[in-house]
């Protein structure tokens, strides 16, 4: 297998508001054969989503997990907390289209999604998951 054959590593991570989206999210990535390093929360018991979101982007830049993904009840809480640890580019998506522009033209490497924003249907179904087609590297822009 060549090195662009490997899938990356994902960390992921949530607060309580977050956590029946990461639990879809983590099962659907698992299942498609990605490497997954769940940061928590593991319930819906409250908790803190700095302390998820921190965590998420330091796998990252530390090198341990490829790319991330963080998810919060409105996911904007949990973008912030993971962009001040340096390095990363999180970037708050709420469709396919948004996820898929911020990887490729902002090299985001770190999505951050709203638990209570993203649709029942939209977490449920795999095929609509902003991430899909994972890489370690941006796909290049299209020509104009």
């Amino acid at each position: 297998m060549s090195e662009t054959d490997v899938k990356p590593r994902i960390a992921i991570g949530s607060d309580h508001a977050g956590f029946p989206v990461k639990e879809a999210i983590r099962k659907y990535l698992e299942a498609a054969g990605y490497p997954v390093d769940d940061q928590g929360t593991w319930s819906e018991e409250s908790v803190d989503y700095p302390d998820y979101g921190k965590a998420v982007g330091e796998r990252v830049a530390s090198k341990q997990a490829d790319l991330g993904i963080a998810v919060c009840g409105s996911g904007i809480g949990i973008s912030i907390a993971a962009n001040k640890v340096s390095g990363i580019r999180a970037a708050l998506a709420h469709d396919v289209m948004t996820a898929r522009l911020a990887r490729e033209h902002n090299d985001a490497n770190v999505l951050a999604l709203g638990g209570r924003v993203v649709t029942r249907s939209r977490r449920a179904n795999g095929s609509n998951f902003p991430y899909r087609r994972l890489s370690r590297r941006p796909s290049p822009a299209p020509p104009r």
